[in-house]
């Protein structure tokens, strides 16, 4: 399968902007789940050892996973067989019911957890609902594009004389 470069950086954009809004949502759903569990934390764990640099790594993490997913999410998501605007919430929600058991590598204790698992849930949908609809109008259909008539543009990229609606006076 060929990735259009265009198509695949705008995907990565708006996975991008999709993971930073769960960042930036991620201290309320902690309040609302009653649930101290932190994907940014999780993700730094996995790659540093501690310090206080941790909390900018699992962010940097984060940003960066979601900039992957959405390249890949950009050039897949033409090709599901559901409506455009529920394509990016079940991908976000397929991730979650997909990587949720990998959390036992980090944290074993919230394998368990119903509210860890329906506060990832949560973000899983909002990072979907957030990178399927950006990604939607950065990367508009080609049906949606309406071809430019030659009839109308002259060569200089002003349009044709032909074409001008003069008006008469009144």
């Amino acid at each position: 399968m060929a990735f259009d470069r265009t198509r695949t950086l705008r995907g990565a954009l708006a996975g991008s902007v999709a993971a930073a809004v769960w960042l930036a949502q991620q201290p309320l759903d902690k309040q609302l789940f009653d649930s101290g569990y932190d994907d940014a934390d999780v993700l730094a764990r996995l790659a540093a050892r501690g310090g206080k640099a941790q909390p900018a790594v699992g962010a940097l993490l984060h940003v960066q996973n979601g900039a992957l997913f959405g390249a890949l999410y950009a050039n897949l998501a033409p090709s599901l067989p559901v409506p455009a605007p529920l394509r990016g919430p079940l991908a976000g929600l397929f991730e979650h019911l997909v990587t949720w058991p990998a959390i036992a590598l980090v944290e074993p204790s919230l394998l368990g957890n119903g509210r860890a698992f329906a506060q990832s849930a949560w973000r899983h949908l909002v990072f979907g609902l957030v990178l399927g609809e950006l990604e939607r109008r950065l990367n508009p259909p080609a049906a949606d594009l309406e071809p430019v008539s030659e009839a109308a543009v002259a060569s200089n990229g002003h349009g044709s004389a032909a074409h001008l609606v003069a008006s008469g006076p009144r």
